[in-house]
């Protein structure tokens, strides 16, 4: 159990930092991306993201040195997360493809049209897959049980508010109106029990 924390602890500290550098360096530059393409985006983007993620590893015994044990309330707990962002994910399932998941439809439009997603999960909370992966890094930490973890996560929860700010800038730039009227109807964050009016 000893060194599957350690493990998870150690993917939450080296990888949600760079993940939100990936979408920082995305969402607020999506006009110069395009420009430059895909392959010179990624490219960029992923070095970055690489770069960071091998600093963060360099210095990973320094990050990870609170260690609070196995607590197996806690392991429940962050098990039970889990499972709800599992069955989050099931009804994400063919909406929300990988292409979307990394950006490319803000890249590159024209190669990967946009849809406005308004039916399924999608008509009672506006960005079920951030609610998802916020869920399931709450039961890694809880499993973890590292003081870093913790902290990245804690870190983690204004990180995705920006995004979704940015996010929802571009995609009121594009849908306009359409995407306005479903603001009104579905809420960012906090599932209606419902599906929209």
């Amino acid at each position: 159990m000893e060194s599957l924390r350690y493990l998870v602890a150690l993917g939450l500290v080296v990888a949600l930092p760079p993940l939100f550098l990936y979408w920082l360096l995305i969402h607020p530059l999506v006009h110069f991306w395009r420009a430059r393409g895909i392959a010179l985006t990624y490219t960029i983007v992923l070095t970055a993201v690489a770069l960071a993620m091998m600093g963060l590893f360099s210095i990973r015994h320094y990050l990870l040195e609170t260690d609070f044990g196995t607590r197996y309330p806690l392991v429940a707990l962050g098990t039970a997360c889990l499972a709800l962002s599992a069955a989050m994910g099931f009804a994400l399932r063919g909406r929300a493809t990988i292409a979307v998941f990394l950006g490319l439809p803000e890249i590159a439009p024209d190669f990967y049209p946009r849809k406005l997603m308004t039916e399924g999960i999608y008509g009672r909370i506006r960005h079920p897959r951030y609610v998802q992966i916020l869920i399931a890094l709450v039961g890694y930490s809880l499993i973890a049980n590292y003081l870093a973890s913790y902290l990245i996560v804690a870190l983690w929860v204004p990180a995705v508010y920006i995004i979704v700010c940015l996010e929802e800038k571009e995609l009121r730039e594009h849908f306009g109106a359409a995407y306005e009227d479903y603001c009104r109807e579905v809420p960012r964050f906090v599932p209606r029990l419902r599906g929209k009016r």
